[in-house]
């Protein structure tokens, strides 16, 4: 209750006198209609100082109309925001651009709003309290829904702008100016999903937001959201407004344009759900993906949903089908001058399907392809799961070592993000590792450790056989070398670390390597040359170039500790 209503002295001081007649639990329910609830104070305050809204009233009547204009409308903002918001939306005749940095300069002068420094910028805010006297005001001006609709074109507008932006070098701002605004997208899906005749354009931001759902740790927002936006009992769309192409290179065909934000929604929901091991969500929806897409000629959707179908093998055991579907979706990506984030995905998850059908080689130059292309654009997040692959690739051979330096460099890239798949994932293979190295009692502590991030993403290891295999044997052979009750105390302790201290476990270098030997390079690889000739020959064919008769065994779930383990 002190959280809702801000801290103030007076509301609390109303909120106790409540308590005579209500239990906590009453009030905390009826919290959102504070100016009503909280109208009773000591029967010797002053009748200015005897209900929350004439408090506040007073500091009200102090401002001038623009400060109380600008008051009004800064209560559309549902979490903090940013100067360029406030100039987008709260504008007009009445209130001049040129002037709202001083008005916004007295709002925070009387506190009313608060300016914060935070890793996104610079932001401000209004206490929960403050904005509902505001939102009132709003009402009464009959200006709601004109600034909620600017508020929620805005804020389409970041949601697009961060998504084109994120395959780039400034992918941990685009992150963290994403997870500010993350209150303010909430209201502006909200919006689109209430009012009739904009479903579509929920969809298309629920959408956009793919990359905060499946990298920056949001898969049960992201969840929520895309399903709200695809229920049956969305209401109908009728709305005028276009919403922006997932991708410039969207067909302009009427079907295509139409639908472009419903097949977006439906592969991003079909991704999520992989991620969560849901796989009959996942399967329902890229199949209906594919279809509409083929049926309205969308052939980026459909490269999407392909995509994703490959993904879904994959993790299902199909690797022959998951290799076909990946290849088939990269080269349509080829064909529509499509590269961004999830291309380069699609490249490490087809080096992924690589190392589980033995061609390791491949699989380990397909990686160094998408970590240079990374390197010269700025890409961190896809670049961490090349270096993932690339580290099951050298676990599968043994090279434990190699393996624990690429899955250092994966862990710090994922915890920068707070990509919880990607560091569980991590952490799953920093036991196989470990195991491999001779230490079962950290090995446990990692898989402890491993299994406190899946909570928060869906099933532990996506449900899948092929990840869970060497994961159960990992577990038996630690369990046999430690005795059941040390294992299962290990265990209990990397399940009690923070985020943070589990990151620590994860070393950024090898240990012993030699100086001569970069990080993620074993001594007999033949250096930057055959990786440069590898990246043409695949700039046609990804994955291809190795023989399949020379392919070495796989890092199938049988496999312990790589060929090092025997």
């Amino acid at each position: 209750m002190c959280r809702r209503l801000d801290g103030i002295p007076l509301a609390l001081e109303l909120a106790a006198a409540r308590l005579r007649a209500l239990s906590l639990d009453q009030i905390l329910r009826r919290i959102d209609d504070r100016f009503q609830l909280l109208t009773e104070g000591s029967r010797g305050e002053l009748p200015r100082h005897r209900t929350l809204r004439t408090a506040i009233g007073w500091s009200h009547e102090l401002c001038t109309r623009a400060e109380r204009l600008l008051w009004a409308r800064l209560s559309v903002f549902a979490g903090p925001f940013d100067l360029e918001a406030v100039e987008y939306v709260c504008v007009g005749p009445d209130l001049q651009a040129e002037g709202v940095l001083d008005v916004l300069g007295e709002l925070i002068a009387q506190s009313v709003v608060v300016r914060e420094d935070t890793a996104a910028g610079v932001r401000y805010r209004m206490l929960d309290t403050v904005r509902a006297y505001g939102a009132e005001w709003l009402d009464a001006l009959a200006d709601t829904g004109r600034m909620r609709r600017r508020h929620r074109d805005w804020y389409m507008g970041l949601a697009t702008w961060c998504e084109l932006d994120w395959s780039s070098p400034r992918q941990a701002e685009i992150a963290a100016v994403t997870d500010s605004a993350l209150p303010n997208l909430r209201a502006a899906i909200e919006l689109c999903l209430e009012t009739a005749g904009e479903t579509r354009l929920g969809q298309c931001l629920a959408g956009t937001l793919w990359f905060y759902w499946a990298g920056c740790g949001r898969l049960t927002e992201g969840r929520h959201w895309l399903d709200r936006a695809l229920a049956p009992a969305a209401r109908p769309d009728t709305s005028p407004h276009e919403p922006p192409r997932a991708s410039p290179h969207e067909p302009p065909h009427e079907g295509a344009r139409h639908d472009g934000s419903r097949l977006k929604a439906l592969w991003v929901l079909g991704y999520v759900a992989i991620l969560q091991g849901d796989n009959t969500t996942a399967a329902r929806t890229l199949h209906e993906c594919r279809e509409e897409a083929t049926r309205t000629g969308n052939a980026l959707a459909h490269a999407y949903a392909v995509h994703r179908l490959g993904c879904l093998a994959l993790l299902t055991g199909d690797m022959p089908r998951a290799e076909r579907l990946l290849r088939s979706a990269i080269g349509s990506y080829g064909e529509l001058g499509e590269i961004n984030s999830n291309v380069l995905m699609g490249r490490a998850e087809l080096a992924l399907s690589l190392v589980f059908l033995g061609d390791l080689d491949a699989a380990v130059a397909l990686c160094a392809d998408v970590r240079e292309i990374c390197e010269n654009s700025g890409e961190r997040w896809a670049r961490s799961y090349a270096l993932y692959v690339h580290a099951s690739a050298a676990w599968t051979r043994g090279r434990l070592t190699e393996a624990r330096a690429l899955l250092g460099e994966a862990v710090t890239i994922h915890h920068t993000f707070n990509d919880m798949v990607g560091l569980a994932l991590a952490m799953e293979l920093m036991a196989l590792v470990t195991a491999g190295e001779g230490d079962p009692a950290e090995a446990a502590v990692l898989q402890g450790a491993a299994a406190r991030l899946w909570r928060s993403v869906g099933v532990p290891l996506f449900g899948s056989a092929t990840f869970g295999g060497p994961h159960e044997q990992c577990e038996r052979r630690a369990r046999e070398a430690l005795g059941a009750q040390a294992f299962d105390a290990r265990v209990a302790e990397g399940r009690a670390l923070s985020q943070a201290a589990t990151v620590e476990r994860a070393p950024a270098g090898p240990r012993g390597v030699s100086a001569s030997v970069p990080p993620g390079r074993s001594p007999d690889e033949r250096g930057p040359a055959r990786d440069r000739e590898t990246v043409r020959d695949q700039d046609r064919e990804p994955g291809r170039g190795t023989d399949r008769e020379t392919r070495e065994p796989a890092g199938s779930p049988g496999r312990i500790g790589g060929e090092a383990a025997g």
